[in-house]
């Protein structure tokens, strides 16, 4: 059984583990306030940009000849971007995301198809090149607050491999924030843009962004003018759209690292509590202890002298 002095010093020890979960958890849930309102922020313009392609896209009636609307016949290569944090201390939320990202790896070598990764944040960049994966490019240092500027460059590598040839299709895996103790991840197709359903049908359920009722028929009814042609106008907006996309994958990926953090911390703390209380009494009991053998021993003492 450890002394009294032992088990002090363990109480100490966990205080302070305590302390600093706590302040953590405190931490978090401030950064994560402003990370909803971003969030926030940034799906009304979201939003409209779907709803602006598409308009423009049924306006022009076909896609026009831009290398990044092209569609491969064949898909030979698939690049993989994994959205993780720099940091860890947030439960499975970078578990989860280099799972679910190996596990479409798996399925696609099935298929026949290669498979390259490209990474956001330090825990993904890490975990890929120790597992000595097909690692192109990682971006770190920006995960608890990403820019637009941190989103087109993501774009702009992205963009560019898919025009050159050296991908054929591109898909994300993040974590899709819902509040502080609910996130998921959601995998996502990012290019070609006829599969992520920008042009098409499927993949992201918007219909909360379009207008309904008597909005929606003034809408159909409306003569839409474009200046310049729909055509040109589409193939501007492509590019601005596929930033766009990824700047708010990033957002969601923040909120949801600064959630799991939170509910981490918080959940330390409160087991840290537990383990106090514990060892309080752990100590108590070898005070106890102590006092009785002191006693045994003054009388042993008594009846020796007597």
């Amino acid at each position: 059984m450890a002394n009294r002095k032992e088990v002090k010093n363990q109480i100490s020890s966990v205080k302070n583990i305590r302390q600093i979960t706590r302040a953590m958890e405190m931490v978090a849930a401030a950064r994560l306030r402003r990370a909803e309102e971003r969030i926030s922020h940034l799906r009304p313009y979201a939003q409209s940009m779907r709803r602006m392609t598409r308009r423009a896209a049924a306006e022009a009636g076909y896609l026009p000849k831009v290398a990044i609307l092209e569609e491969r016949e064949e898909v030979g290569t698939v690049a993989i971007l994994l959205v993780t944090g720099d940091r860890g201390l947030a439960g499975a939320f970078n578990a989860n995301i280099l799972r679910e990202g190996l596990h479409l790896r798996d399925s696609l070598v099935e298929e026949g198809k290669e498979v390259v990764f490209y990474a956001v944040g330090r825990r993904g960049d890490g975990a890929l090149t120790f597992r000595k994966q097909n690692l192109l490019r990682s971006w770190t240092g920006f995960t608890d607050r990403p820019g637009f500027t941190d989103a087109r460059s993501i774009g702009d590598t992205l963009g560019s491999a898919y025009v050159d040839g050296e991908i054929d299709r591109v898909e994300i895996v993040y974590n899709r924030y819902v509040s502080p103790l609910t996130q998921y991840v959601h995998r996502q197709t990012l290019l070609p843009v006829q599969q992520a359903a920008v042009v098409g049908e499927g993949a992201e359920d918007e219909a909360s962004a379009e207008p309904e009722g008597e909005v929606a028929a003034a809408h159909a009814r409306a003569s839409w003018e474009y200046e310049p042609d729909p055509e040109e106008l589409l193939a501007a907006l492509i590019p601005d759209y596929l930033n766009t996309s990824i700047y708010r994958t990033l957002l969601e990926s923040a909120a949801s690292e600064l959630g799991a953090r939170m509910t981490a911390m918080r959940s330390a703390a409160e087991n840290a509590e537990t383990m106090i209380d514990d060892l309080t009494l752990e100590m108590n009991r070898v005070r106890q202890a102590e006092i009785t053998q002191e006693i045994l021993e003054v009388v042993g003492g008594a009846e020796a002298l007597g």
